[in-house]
């Protein structure tokens, strides 16, 4: 997932793929015996919206495995459900692998995964994977026992969100509170860290700082660090980025990069009149770009995550 995070992040944003791509850990275990027939491979499924879903994989990997001489078959099916027969989805080729290097085993299962029915949802997505000809299937590498944390079997869904994600409403997910408790809990989980050096400035007298002119709207600085707001135990990537902000005046007259529209040039125009008469035009974003976050969810499956609007790439008077 992180390789993929690092792929999509710094590439450019196409808005026909996918934004949202979750990855299920493999919860299934293998029969006891001394051959292996047939593996089941479980996988949660209920936080998935199948309406938005674009496609599926289920990649497995396989190591290598000195007995294996010659090529074999992998068959994978879905698993048969209340009493139904299992039904072949793929048949694919097992090659011999080189001593040093196992393989990932990339197999496509969109159509199970849009096709699992909600009356399903309380059980997992059940895959089971056969060799060919009663292969034992430790002999082609595929040995759980084998395999740590991060050679799992995983499933992987891609989908694209029709409405736009807030960040917000996965924030409040993780805390388990409501919009008047949310902040509570985000406070109480930031970390504890020194004052910045810049605190120590705003004790200084007023006549210490040289007189400033008003700045015209413009686009600032604004660092954000995830890891110093303690949430770096569920955000994977990245820990911090550059938002940016706007800030300064809208003075009449509005220069054209400044992008105001023509209620603004009236509002700005009636303001330097009479500030009484109507308020100034407010420095706010006129273009923003996303960001990818890569970060682990509510119901622990880590989520790579297109959020638009995260970014402030100009600002203009409004």
């Amino acid at each position: 997932m992180l390789s993929l995070y690092r792929s999509r992040s710094h590439g450019a944003h196409n808005r026909s793929m996918a934004d949202t791509v979750t990855s299920f850990v493999d919860r299934g275990q293998d029969e006891r015996g001394s051959v292996l027939r047939r593996q089941q491979y479980h996988f949660n499924i209920s936080s998935l919206d199948p309406d938005e879903l674009l496609g599926a994989e289920l990649r497995i990997l396989r190591k290598p495995w000195p007995d294996l001489r010659k090529t074999s078959w992998l068959k994978l099916f879905e698993c048969g459900y209340a009493r139904q027969k299992t039904v072949l989805l793929q048949t694919m080729a097992a090659e011999p692998l080189e001593a040093s290097h196992g393989r990932w085993e990339v197999f496509n299962v969109w159509n199970s995964v849009k096709g699992f029915k909600r009356t399903q949802r309380n059980q997992p997505l059940c895959f089971q994977l056969e060799g060919g000809g009663g292969t034992d299937l430790r002999s082609l590498g595929l040995s759980r026992p084998r395999k740590s944390d991060k050679e799992m079997a995983f499933l992987l869904a891609f989908g694209r969100s029709n409405k736009s994600d807030l960040f917000y409403n996965e924030i409040r997910a993780r805390s388990g509170h409501d919009n008047k408790t949310v902040y509570e809990y985000l406070f109480t989980q930031r970390r504890m860290r020194r004052a910045p050096p810049t605190r120590a400035l705003q004790k200084l007298p007023p006549q210490a700082f040289p007189p400033k002119t008003r700045a015209r709207c413009q686009r600032r600085r604004l660092h954000v660090n995830f890891k110093e707001m303690g949430w770096d135990d569920w955000i994977i990537a990245p820990l911090d980025y550059h938002a940016f902000h706007c800030g300064g005046a809208c003075d009449f007259p509005l220069r054209s990069h400044m992008e105001p529209t023509n209620h603004a040039i009236i509002q700005t125009l009636l303001h330097s009149m009479d500030p009484l008469s109507a308020p100034s035009s407010c420095c706010v974003p006129t273009r923003l770009s996303p960001i990818s976050i890569l970060y682990v969810d509510s119901n622990n499956n880590v989520v790579y995550k297109q959020y638009d609007d995260m970014v402030v790439d100009a600002c203009g008077c409004r």
